[in-house]
């Protein structure tokens, strides 16, 4: 059991790739084999083990005289040594990679299937999707032309720093590309793990609260980006889409916001040009 988020470890992590139909499981330690080609065109293949993060964090409660102290040591110490490892690959590849994170039914593969048909003539996009169950979404990804591999977490409710680490090695994206991954739907654990990505995107419907921001406030107090999507649901929904934007600059009055609908297309240039103005290889040349 989990004692950051209370997700059990026992359910295996699986890693298929749609393209050819491998299925790579990844045990509850992370144990793996893996390989790595050189650049001379030598492969090396050996097997290591990334312990799961439960034996690293811990929350202690202790009662000293009546008064309850809760101690909370530095969570998720290995994940963030692996982030950082993704992290320094990512710019050693000049690659942006972006953490989609939301809660369920909030449009994400959607806008990201729309973005993708949207961009992928002007950058090579890749994708690491993410759900506990199933490979529908990256049937739909497929279908975009895009590369992508799925990750299923089991009773996993979240993305790991080694989850992604193992995608990379079956995706192989090139220098100079993008890679979006998109979380497992959850406003909550997400936050805490860290993936080696740019920048989280937090991505918010209109059919969901407008008070979302302040009521899960680690989640975008973490994202440097909110989308508000479906806004051409608008005239048929209870939103106040000022009040939400209100809640998220009180969280993070830095955070970049956008309201698009992957439907219309409305917005989504403005979410376009922001894509551009991070790919590290082009950064400020616009599209």
């Amino acid at each position: 059991m989990c004692v950051t988020c209370g997700c059990s470890n026992d359910a295996e992590t699986k890693i298929t790739n749609p393209e050819t139909g491998e299925v790579v499981a990844m045990n509850s330690n992370g144990h793996h084999t893996h390989t790595h080609t050189l650049a001379d065109g030598t492969v090396i293949t050996h097997s290591h083990s990334h312990e799961h993060h439960a034996d690293s964090n811990a929350q202690i409660h202790a009662k000293m005289h009546g008064n309850t102290i809760t101690l909370e040591e530095k969570i998720l110490a290995k994940n963030d040594l692996i982030a950082a490892q993704n992290r320094g690959w990512f710019k050693g590849r000049d690659i942006l990679a972006l953490n989609l994170v939301s809660s369920p039914g909030s449009g994400k593969t959607t806008l990201l299937t729309r973005t993708i048909n949207d961009l992928k003539d002007k950058f090579p996009i890749y994708v690491i999707e993410g759900d506990q169950e199933t490979s529908n979404d990256a049937q739909k990804i497929q279908e975009t032309g895009c590369k992508v591999v799925q990750i299923n977490t089991g009773t996993g409710c979240h993305l790991e720093a080694a989850m992604v680490e193992r995608g990379l090695q079956q995706l192989n994206p090139p220098l100079n590309s993008i890679v979006m991954i998109e979380n497992v739907g959850n406003l909550v654990c997400p936050a805490l793990f860290d993936l080696g990505e740019k920048a989280k995107v937090a991505i918010l419907s209109v059919t969901e609260g407008e008070d979302k921001p302040i009521k899960y406030p680690h989640m975008f107090r973490a994202s440097e980006v909110m989308i508000i999507t479906k806004i051409d649901l608008l005239p048929y929904v209870q939103f106040d889409v000022n009040r939400c934007i209100e809640y998220a600059k009180q969280v993070n009055p830095k955070m970049q916001i956008f309201q698009v609908s992957a439907t219309t297309g409305v917005g989504l240039e403005s979410w376009y040009e922001w894509i551009a103005a991070n790919v590290p290889s082009l950064a400020g040349a616009g599209l």
